[in-house]
């Protein structure tokens, strides 16, 4: 689950961001002890956390969920969380609808502008896959 407990700012932060910061603090685990613990960074750590990199790869990802002992439903869970993480996200609207492309480049074009309200109820709105 997601959540925003104890995060200054966590608008910047990226849904697996959130859950990392969250699970390490319950686990009493430093940033750096726990970039040491998957073989990054403490500044890459931080920098994943935060949305200023790109989801992690694979690999990446699997020694996260095996330091932080995360095991089956979460386990998919924080798998999903990565693929939701992406700053930069691209949408091939190549093979789909005109409407769809159309819905794609409308969001594109205005998001940042949106406020928290009208993400929060887009977001709702959308099926859970």
């Amino acid at each position: 689950m997601v959540t925003r407990r104890g995060i200054k700012n966590s608008e910047n932060w990226t849904p697996l961001g959130i859950y990392l910061r969250d699970k390490r603090a319950a686990l009493g685990i430093s940033q750096k002890e726990m970039a040491a613990g998957i073989g990054v960074s403490s500044a890459y750590l931080s920098a994943l956390e935060h949305g200023k990199r790109g989801k992690p790869s694979f690999a990446l990802l699997q020694r996260i969920i095996g330091y932080l002992g995360v095991i089956w439903d979460e386990a998919e869970a924080v798998e999903r969380l990565a693929q939701l993480s992406d700053p930069k996200a691209v949408i091939d609207t190549s093979d789909l609808s005109d409407k769809a492309t159309l819905l794609a480049c409308l969001i594109a074009e205005d998001i940042a502008h949106w406020d928290e309200e009208t993400i929060e109820r887009l977001t709702q709105a959308l099926p859970k896959t």
